[in-house]
């Protein structure tokens, strides 16, 4: 019986490492090139007649540390046609609102408004709350409204012409929506370790060239960098449409695409995150707050999740090692392989983060990390402390 029980754990095992090198194949060769980085801000056809006016809106919420280094570059931009900085200060108590008047008096360029909208109303996240009111402000301040929306947060840095740029793609493209995932930090040795994996697992699940198809279903925008045509965000109704969405990029982006809007989304070369994640602590809190919610809270999503990273991360390299350990040279084989495939598409994430080839064969632990925050995620859910942010916990939405 014995006998029996360790043959079948062989076996099983054995179409474990098979199906994971499956996986790999698939996933290099048929899930929309996740892994190559080199979606970009498409090049302007031409350059628009008539710059139209932006309205650029920044959520802030206990911002003070960021804002010094990220509000003077929006202030700053060099835009040809009409724009204006709305900053929306979130019920703030460390002066967020102060700080930003006092660095708009000391920096020349785009006029500067701060308003403060209050607590969140029941069944709004305080983001969304905040932008509904910069929205509402940034359109009715003015005779003609804005004809576009740029929403940043308030940990994003931008270059002198990004704005130009974003404004060019969209009306060039006629594109409704256009975001840009913007470069995160990466200083601290758990930033290089867990940082880049985070945009490879995004893209992965969302490539973004099938994003960007004219005709996609597939739907995501990375929320720190987005601009959106007024027009496309009335039609769509939001951000009321989203009130409740803790994932409010990716919820976004799917409202305005099915509005009938053309979205694009890429990454970043000129528009960075300031916001540090110095210890393992901070990058856990980051990801598992909103982790299950992505999951839209179901423990059967859960254990597929949990089942898939050990299939297709965990699975390659403890079946090499097994493989040579135990004289099994097609397991040793197809286990290696597999990690091969896993380290070679996460490669040129790394080189866009300017990050050593030396991380990529260690993807198999970051992942293994990404499952524990998965599963504290949901822990964190079913005690009541699930998507906390700043003082702030969310219910899902059948529960708010």
């Amino acid at each position: 019986m014995g006998l029996l029980t360790a043959a079948g754990g062989a076996t099983a095992a054995t179409a474990a490492t098979f199906v994971s090198l499956a996986a790999w194949l698939w996933l290099t060769l048929a899930q929309g090139m996740f892994w190559r980085t080199d979606v970009r801000l498409p090049e302007p056809r031409t350059a628009p007649a008539r710059w139209p006016s932006v309205a650029i809106v920044v959520p802030a919420r206990d911002e003070a540390e960021v804002l010094p280094r990220t509000l003077p570059s929006l202030i700053a931009q060099d835009y040809p046609g009409e724009a204006e900085v709305v900053l929306v200060d979130d019920g703030s108590t460390d002066g967020t609102a102060a700080l930003a008047l006092g660095l708009a008096r000391e920096q020349p360029g785009l006029p500067l408004t701060v308003v403060s909208p209050g607590e969140p109303a029941p069944g709004w996240t305080g983001k969304l709350w905040a932008l509904r009111h910069g929205i509402a402000h940034a359109r009715t301040a003015h005779p003609a409204e804005p004809e576009y929306l740029l929403l940043t947060d308030a940990d994003i840095a931008h270059e002198p012409d990004s704005l130009r740029e974003l404004v060019a793609a969209a009306t060039s493209a006629d594109l409704d929506l256009v975001s840009q995932m913007a470069r995160l930090r990466v200083v601290s040795f758990w930033e290089r370790l867990v940082v880049p994996a985070f945009v490879y697992f995004f893209a992965q699940l969302y490539p973004f060239r099938r994003i960007n198809r004219p005709a996609a279903r597939t739907a995501a925008a990375a929320g720190g960098c987005v601009l959106l045509r007024t027009e496309a965000a009335v039609r769509a109704g939001v951000p009321d449409s989203i009130r409740q969405a803790v994932i409010d990029d990716v919820s976004l982006a799917r409202t305005v695409q099915r509005s009938g809007g053309r979205i694009w989304l890429g990454l970043a070369e000129r528009v960075d995150s300031v916001r540090p994640y110095p210890v393992l602590g901070d990058l856990w809190r980051m990801v598992s707050r909103s982790a299950y919610a992505q999951l839209r809270h179901r423990p059967l999503l859960l254990a597929g999740t949990v089942a898939g990273l050990v299939l297709v991360y965990l699975v390659p390299p403890a079946a090499l090692l097994a493989g040579l350990a135990t004289g099994h040279p097609a397991v040793a084989w197809a286990g290696g392989l597999s990690w091969l495939l896993m380290a070679g598409t996460y490669l040129p994430m790394l080189r866009y983060y300017r990050q050593p080839a030396v991380l990529a064969p260690l993807l198999p632990f970051t992942a293994f990390l990404y499952l524990l925050m998965t599963v504290d995620s949901a822990v964190q859910h079913y005690r009541g402390r699930g998507a906390a942010w700043k003082g702030r916990t969310y219910a899902r939405p059948s529960d708010a």
